[in-house]
């Protein structure tokens, strides 16, 4: 079964103009990304998925395999698509742009499932919550899954509520059955393709989570299991803690 990286990068960014670019240790972000999700054993192929002549042109001095997409895409997932559209591979895996962390082990953990399974149209990874503070915190989405390790539900809210020991979260929250969602997704080529044509749903336009969109119309996703998260980067204090990492 072929599976194909493909790595969403834009230069427009509300926080951080031109992210993809940012030097780390001699590199621009978007290398550190595509030489780690290089080393997953799963994987066939790596492309980056761009719109912009700056990026595409930095992808090609490192060696890089880069499609330009169209500029008018309202999601990741969507230039995703466009590039799957033109693709002979059986599954398509969206690594983020500005995770130059990214754990090839994560990624393959990920895809298993779904090399396994023919039934599972999509999948995606959850890891341990590590605090109160996150279980609390809206900028950490959360999963809880049912008892085959499907998704039920994503959200920004501290979920399940804990009603007989609302009063002592800071000694239960440990045993809550949920845990941190990983941004990380895995596609059937063809799911993917027909997911680009469902119409946005209301849970979806609550909470901004996309993901709630393939819920809401019925489909699964598969939420495998990793111990390990990583430090994205949003804005340029991100940046410094990460070259801080690499450093070392």
């Amino acid at each position: 079964m072929r599976t194909t990286v493909i790595i969403p990068a834009r230069y427009a960014s509300t926080r951080f103009p031109g992210k993809p670019l940012a030097e780390i240790c001699g590199k621009p972000m978007i290398q550190w990304v595509y030489e780690r999700s290089s080393l997953c054993t799963s994987v066939d192929r790596v492309i980056v998925a761009t719109d912009d002549e700056r990026i595409a042109d930095a992808v090609c001095r490192f060696g890089g395999e880069v499609a330009m997409t169209r500029a008018d895409h309202p999601t990741g997932t969507d230039r995703l698509a466009e590039v799957a559209e033109s693709l002979e591979t059986d599954l398509v895996v969206n690594v983020q742009g500005d995770e130059p962390l990214i754990e090839p082990a994560m990624i393959d953990a990920a895809v298993q499932p779904l090399l396994t399974d023919n039934s599972i149209p999509m999948g995606t990874l959850q890891a341990p919550l590590g605090s109160l503070e996150e279980y609390l915190n809206p900028n950490v989405v959360k999963v809880v899954t049912d008892q085959h390790d499907f998704a039920l539900y994503f959200s920004r809210a501290p979920i399940p509520y804990p009603r007989d020991h609302a009063a002592q979260l800071e000694v239960c929250w440990p045993t809550l059955p949920v845990a941190k969602h990983v941004g990380l997704y895995v596609y059937r080529r063809d799911f993917l393709l027909h997911y680009q044509s469902l119409v946005e749903t209301p849970l979806e336009q609550s909470e901004k989570l996309e993901q709630l969109r393939v819920l809401e119309h019925g489909y699964k996703i598969k939420v495998a299991e990793t111990p390990m998260t990583v430090q994205g980067v949003d804005t340029p204090e991100d940046l410094q803690r990460v070259q801080a990492i690499l450093s070392a």
